[in-house]
């Protein structure tokens, strides 16, 4: 990869860690739920004026407007309003090994004696955050980690649909989920109005990043990598995801960096590194050069 691809990668990297950042900034300022809603309306209005969607695509659209936007997103906001940014961004990261568990049970897909030690890594690694300081509260942790499950289960979903361009995919998923998390902000939520007019650069900031940066502008970028090199070249970037999300957490947050979540971090991202790299044994050839 040229240096200039893989600094574009590295930035779009970056900026999904720092989003972790942004989320648990915001949430201070705006109910989570709130914010969630202003995110999808903030997408919604920049990408479906410009976008269309056939009747085909529709069913499964409106099936990931559930998934996706209805769980997967809420769930996160929820879940890191008491979390560390760095746990619960290696929590959110337990999405692989579920999705490569469902691909197994759903799709038939094999898992091989290398996956299988993946998973046990990735597994593990959460076990040993569960023994140290740093793990959310038990509700917190449930949410993550239900919020990276229902992550999977899109994954598995976008697997099956028919093809849908990434931009569009996101745009509508936004649009349809307004209705649903809007509902559970009016339910679990209080003093919505009173909030939007109160909040400050925080709150608005956070729905503004995580709108046009996080979902637009680097998810555009991402698809543009993989258009441009092969996956197993791409993929990979993503295991720095939750270590860049650590160090900023420690940095701009004041995180602690305890053992477990040094130790519990190592084995997640091993195990994802074990589920997503192929490793290939290079064989010297016997031609001359």
């Amino acid at each position: 990869m040229p240096l200039k691809h893989l600094l574009i990668g590295l930035g779009i990297i970056a900026i999904w860690a720092f989003n972790i950042i942004v989320i648990k900034v915001g949430i201070e300022d705006l109910p989570p739920l709130l914010v969630t809603v202003l995110r999808f309306m903030l997408v919604a209005v920049l990408v479906v004026p410009f976008t269309r969607i056939s009747r085909r695509q529709l069913p499964w659209i409106l099936v990931l407007a559930v998934t996706f936007g209805g769980l997967h997103f809420p769930l996160l906001f929820l879940g890191l309003q008491r979390s560390e940014a760095g746990t619960g961004a290696l929590l959110v990261q337990m999405g692989t090994p579920f999705a490569t568990l469902l691909a197994a049970i759903f799709l038939k897909e094999k898992l091989g004696s290398r996956r299988i030690v993946g998973l046990i890594l990735a597994f593990g690694g959460v076990v040993v955050l569960a023994g140290g300081p740093s793990l959310p509260p038990p509700v917190s942790t449930a949410l993550l980690l239900a919020s990276a499950f229902f992550w999977a289960v899109s994954t598995m979903i976008i697997k099956l649909a028919p093809p849908i361009a990434p931009l569009t995919l996101t745009g509508w998923i936004s649009l349809f989920a307004i209705p649903l998390v809007a509902l559970g902000s009016w339910l679990f939520e209080d003093h919505q109005w009173q909030a939007i007019q109160q909040a400050g650069w925080a709150g608005w900031g956070a729905v503004v990043y995580t709108a046009v940066m996080s979902s637009i502008a680097a998810y555009g970028l991402w698809y543009w990598l993989l258009q441009k090199h092969p996956v197993s070249r791409v993929v990979p970037l993503t295991l720095l995801m939750p270590v860049f999300a650590v160090i900023l957490g420690v940095w701009l947050l004041g995180d602690p960096l305890g053992f477990n979540k040094l130790a519990g971090g190592a084995m997640v991202i091993a195990g994802l590194a074990v589920i997503n790299i192929r490793f290939r044994r290079h064989r010297q050839s016997s031609a001359a050069p």
